[in-house]
């Protein structure tokens, strides 16, 4: 276990328009740059968009919730992720290398890939559809185009700027930070002044404890389903930089990004239905002309900011999966297939677009909880010990830590599973409960690998 890290060669640094170099290898000292500050706009401005303001929806049209108690279900589930973000964007400058290079301690090499090619999924073709859909929208109702042209538009603009890599993604989201914060904030306060935030919460929706943890885990599973992507972001800054700070700007710009639109999201709806199939347009419907116009603007650019990232890490996470292509064109040739494939299911998604959003979100978190659990007791068993050699080592293997993440997931969403399609054993017999798959799958893949892992460890801890 003494496999030598490929490195960077110092030739990209803060370049932008230059497709980066290589795939997943180590930072060179000579390529860092930036400072931890410049990750708030970084977390901020890929969430300022409607899927993080339809969260809030969720919670209180689907979940039977008082606007209150959204709001503090919304503050727990977000507060969780940026937590779970904090600590694992910390570890960027430190070791240089993606989020999805580091689980290669957790699950060894070859068992890194199951979380890979999940994250893979998820980010570069499910949220980069989703995503994709409400940009597309938003365009269609402002310039009076049809959806799937706006959707073609959308799906190249993004795709660009992931193809070209990390410092134009970086650059692209302080761009936009600024617009999407002012028209956002100007949205926010229009909504929640007409707003009736003392309204009863509705009678059709779930309600009560079952409601509320529904509601929590929504807003976990959207915060936390950044988490796989944390040190992707942070790899270039420079190895002096604080870890605490580093943590604490990406941290703070996600929570606030998604509390504030989400708890909008959760105001705009006790305003009263406002009638369109395009649900863009439904919201910005209560919102006077001139101000809808720019919302509806900034829902196209905060799309294009948060894809951007989804691609760009959906694709890193699939070089790391181990397959050989050339380092030079691996990432941005997976760009370029994930942003059809993207394409193609927002494409299918177009008619009904947010029919599968609430089991997408909670799905997510079926998996990331799991993960989040086995990747900090590694973390957490691992302080302190070099681990340079292991994460490039094509022979090293961690099955057990494979083996908690499975049984994490498959148990937990066999009895805690709260979906349509889906509901497991626990959630049948005590509906009340909600779903709290997430919440099981974190304690009990973590619980296991510290079981089964511990000795492993400090025999490889003696090792090196």
């Amino acid at each position: 276990m003494t496999a030598t890290e490929p490195t960077t060669d110092g030739s990209y640094r803060n370049k932008l328009v230059a497709v980066e170099p290589g795939g997943n290898e180590f930072i060179a000292e000579e390529d860092r740059h930036g400072k931890p500050s410049q990750l708030f706009w970084t977390w901020t401005s890929p969430n300022l968009e409607f899927a993080t303001i339809y969260v809030g929806v969720l919670a209180v049209a689907f979940y039977g919730m008082s606007f209150w108690q959204a709001v503090v279900g919304i503050v727990i589930g977000t507060g969780l992720g940026a937590v779970a973000h904090y600590f694992l964007s910390a570890r960027g400058p430190l070791h240089g290398v993606p989020q999805m290079v580091l689980g290669r301690l957790a699950f060894g090499f070859k068992g890194n890939a199951v979380p890979a090619v999940l994250m893979s999924v998820t980010a570069g073709v499910g949220w980069f559809a989703t995503n994709s859909v409400s940009g597309a929208y938003a365009l269609a109702a402002l310039f009076g185009i049809g959806p799937l042209l706006a959707l073609v538009i959308v799906v190249l603009v993004q795709t660009a700027f992931a193809f070209f890599g990390h410092n134009l993604v970086q650059a692209f989201e302080r761009w936009s930070f600024p617009v999407l914060a002012v028209i956002f904030a100007v949205a926010s306060v229009a909504i929640l002044m007409k707003s009736h935030v003392g309204a009863p919460a509705l009678p059709s929706g779930v309600g009560g404890l079952g409601g509320f943890l529904l509601t929590v885990g929504t807003a976990f599973g959207y915060a936390a389903g950044w988490t796989p992507y944390a040190a992707d972001y942070t790899r270039y800054l420079p190895s002096s930089v604080s870890t605490a700070a580093t943590g604490l700007f990406a941290s703070a710009g996600l929570f606030l990004s998604c509390a504030v639109l989400e708890i909008v999201g959760a105001a705009s709806v006790t305003i009263g239905p406002a009638l369109s199939k395009n649900p863009t347009e439904a919201f910005t419907g209560e919102l006077a002309s001139p101000i809808a116009k720019a919302t509806l603007l900034a829902i196209a650019i905060g799309a294009i900011a948060a894809n951007s990232i989804n691609i760009y890490s959906g694709a890193m996470a699939f070089v790391t999966i181990g397959i050989k292509l050339p380092s030079h064109v691996a990432r941005a040739l997976v760009t370029v297939f994930f942003g059809v494939a993207g394409f193609l299911v927002a494409k299918w998604a177009l008619p009904d677009a947010a029919q599968s959003y609430e089991a997408f979100l909670l799905v997510i978190a079926y998996w990331i909880g799991p993960w989040l659990g086995v990747v900090f007791a590694d973390q957490y068993m691992r302080r302190d010990q070099r681990i340079a050699g292991f994460l490039y080592d094509r022979s090293y293997s961690n099955w057990l830590g494979l083996a908690s993440f499975a049984i994490g997931m498959v148990v937990s969403v066999l009895l805690f599973s709260n979906q349509e399609k889906f509901v497991g054993v626990v959630a049948k017999a005590v509906p009340q409960l909600g779903d709290v798959t997430f919440f099981v799958g974190f304690l009990l893949a973590g619980g296991l690998y510290l079981l089964m892992c511990r000795s492993k460890i400090a025999a490889e801890r003696l090792a090196v």
